[in-house]
């Protein structure tokens, strides 16, 4: 089986777009860019017909690259906030074994056993 494919697509009313080398995954990922970009262009051409279908485009564009830096912004917050959490139960890890290797026990209250 042939690992990489050739792949055409086609956006808005554009002349049709050859891309090569493009895995099986890629392809399912691409095609599903394909249509909801032709949705919302499509869509928005309906509900803005003063603007020109390139414009529209652009706008589409606009719309996808805002989302995807959105997404990027929230990745890194996460990103940040499990890092933080991970330092901090490294710490209670470290303060846990220090307890246990001096003897002492850590007492956990009735219950929480």
């Amino acid at each position: 089986m042939k690992d990489k494919l050739n792949i055409t697509i086609k956006l808005a009313d554009h002349k049709p777009i050859s891309l090569s080398d493009v895995t099986p995954g890629e392809e399912e990922l691409m095609r599903e860019a394909e249509y909801n970009i032709n949705r919302l262009w499509r869509s928005w051409c309906q509900e803005f017909p003063d603007k020109e279908p390139d414009e529209v485009l652009a706008m589409v564009a606009f719309q996808f690259a805002r989302h995807y830096y959105g997404q990027l912004r929230e990745m890194k917050e996460v990103e940040e906030v499990l890092a933080e959490s991970g330092r901090r139960l490294d710490e209670i890890v470290l303060r846990l074994d220090e307890h246990q290797s001096f003897g002492t026990e850590v007492h956990r209250p009735q219950g929480q056993e």
